[in-house]
């Protein structure tokens, strides 16, 4: 088939694998975002519980934008609007895009009217709570291959050391090794099957363009959404290890920690 199409083999090959890929783990991912919910069913339970058993607490939060709008965010956008609970609860089961940018939000249609209902009064019982204060960053600087400095706003290695990463870091380096070398390559060095995530990271993606996709997936593409499955503070120690690893500062292979 790949002669016919004038398809190079290997590459035909990596689009079936992709495929294969997003078959076998995309089930399981979104098993595991309903598992709890389905439990609840036909109980009363509160809509916060519901919404910490799905996949939603991977996209949002309650006071900090992540991949979609803080949950306080949408509360005050729809407190003075009457028919704020059946159109949030539409959109949660079609799911879709525009009103908060072109990121599109994935349907839910296993969800039952009544948890869905309960979800949204709670997502508009938020409407007080205050955005997440920013954090002062600290900056931390590196030098790069040929004397070129960068800086992050966040530490790759520990105090007092250009050698051994943080917790963080090693966490991320253990996740992706988990669950992303599959399709982008075993320490984010290449692969046939996705996209090389280190030049990616060379230009410019920010965490929450890398989260974007990452927590959404790309259908098209056969990648999976990690929705439920990873939490934003593990894709966010994904990100970082690869940040650091499309600086060149982390090197191939398990890299010492400060647990060593």
């Amino acid at each position: 088939m790949s002669r016919s199409l004038g398809i190079p083999r290997t590459i035909a090959l990596g689009i079936i694998a992709v495929g294969i890929v997003g078959l076998l783990v995309a089930p399981l991912v979104q098993a595991r975002s309903w598992a709890r919910a389905e439990l609840q069913a036909g109980t009363p339970q509160a809509g916060e519980q519901l919404t910490k058993g799905s996949d939603c607490f991977s996209c949002h939060a309650s006071d900090h934008v992540i991949v979609g709008p803080a949950y306080s965010a949408i509360a005050k956008k729809y407190a003075a609007d009457p028919a704020a609970a059946s159109r949030l609860a539409r959109r949660i089961r079609e799911g879709g895009s525009g009103t908060w940018g072109n990121i599109r939000m994935p349907p839910h249609p296993d969800l039952k009217d009544a948890q869905t209902k309960e979800i949204v009064q709670w997502i508009l019982s938020l409407k007080d709570v205050p955005a997440a204060r920013a954090a002062g960053v600290k900056p931390y600087a590196y030098a790069l291959q040929g004397g070129k400095k960068v800086t992050l706003d966040f530490p790759l290695f520990v105090e007092g050391s250009d050698r051994k990463v943080t917790k963080e870091i090693f966490r991320g380096y253990a996740l992706y090794n988990s669950y992303c070398y599959r399709c982008h390559g075993t320490d984010a060095t290449e692969s046939e099957l996705g996209p090389n995530l280190r030049h990616t990271l060379e230009t410019g993606t920010t965490l929450r363009q890398f989260l974007g996709v990452a927590m959404v997936g790309r259908e098209d593409k056969g990648m999976p959404s990690w929705a439920g499955f990873l939490s934003e503070e593990e894709m966010t120690s994904i990100y970082r290890y690869v940040k650091g690893r499309s600086l060149g500062l982390v090197p191939v292979g398990r890299p010492p920690s400060e647990t060593d």
